[in-house]
């Protein structure tokens, strides 16, 4: 087996709601949800949570889950990510790449991990890479919370921005925006998912914050800007993560239907995530600053 490991940063503070990675209406901790959907991923060999708070890590192993503190003094979620895997280096493990899932991403497709995983796998000029997922409306491509991507014909991205990129100068957004199959759209929104090698991973974590880093508000800019190539896997769909009190409630909702039909089958075989209902489902929030949790 490749050596992937998927290393989920959660810390306790959040802004918007206080203490989410413990919230637990479902009967188990939000961080667990996200933990228990990286774990049905095939590549990866290991899965952990990279946190600041004791809460969180007895949290994981009440239920099974592997956790490890970090020191409280790291600036952000990639910092996390960093100092988890140079402690795997030092105990004699070497991932060849390393998947930052944030910890508020309960309802990951799994099959998205290995995709991305499998980019680096196969492509060793690449130094990240990352996912992004079609834009379903006006108000979401013009929402400054929703980070665009603009790819090469390669799939690398170009740009990131909180601007509306690419500008349809000669037709309006709504014609332009299902014009062609789906898998040449060009109206994309940037899913904060991220796969590194393990040395590109080092030396981000190392590099000091790029000009249009600071100015956009975007970590990834930090490695455009370094010359690196960044894959983009496009997927079909996204739930948002969970920021506010009104995110974990569609959640729970969502999570209760979803136990609720696997009670009335057979509970053994996987359940099957329901459609978003609308591009209100989808992640519109800006996921993409790499130390979000």
């Amino acid at each position: 087996m490749r050596n992937v490991v998927v290393i989920i940063p959660a810390r306790l503070n959040s802004t918007r709601l206080s203490r989410k990675m413990l919230l637990s209406e479902t009967g188990k901790p939000l961080v667990v949800h996200t933990y228990e959907a990286a774990l049905k991923a095939k590549l990866p060999s290991m899965v952990v949570v990279a946190t600041d708070s004791p809460e969180i890590q007895d949290a994981l192993h009440q239920h099974g889950g592997k956790a490890v503190l970090t020191s409280p003094d790291l600036a952000s979620g990639t910092d996390r990510v960093a100092e988890v895997a140079r402690n795997l280096v030092r105990s004699g493990l070497c991932p060849e790449v390393v998947i930052n899932l944030q910890g508020d991403e309960p309802e990951t497709d799994s099959s998205y991990i290995d995709q991305l995983a499998d980019q680096l796998l196969q492509d060793h000029d690449l130094e990240m890479g990352t996912l992004a997922a079609p834009i379903c409306s006006p108000d979401q491509f013009q929402d400054p919370a929703c980070v665009k991507v603009v790819v090469d014909q390669r799939q690398n991205a170009l740009y990131f921005s909180r601007a509306t990129i690419p500008y349809p100068r000669n037709n309006g957004f709504e014609a332009a925006l299902f014009s062609g199959p789906p898998s040449e759209r060009v109206f994309l929104q940037h899913i904060g998912v991220y796969a590194y090698r393990l040395s590109a991973l080092f030396e981000f974590s190392r590099m000091p914050v790029s000009p249009l880093e600071k100015m956009e508000g975007l970590e990834q800019l930090r490695a455009l800007e370094a010359g690196w190539k960044i894959r983009v896997v496009r997927i079909e769909k996204h739930f948002r993560g969970i920021d506010t009190p009104e995110d974990y409630r569609r959640f729970v909702e969502r999570w209760q239907n979803r136990y609720t039909l696997g009670k009335q089958r057979d509970v053994t075989q996987p359940l099957v995530p329901l459609e978003p209902t609308g591009a209100g489902e989808l992640n519109t929030v800006a996921t993409d600053s790499l130390g979000g949790n």
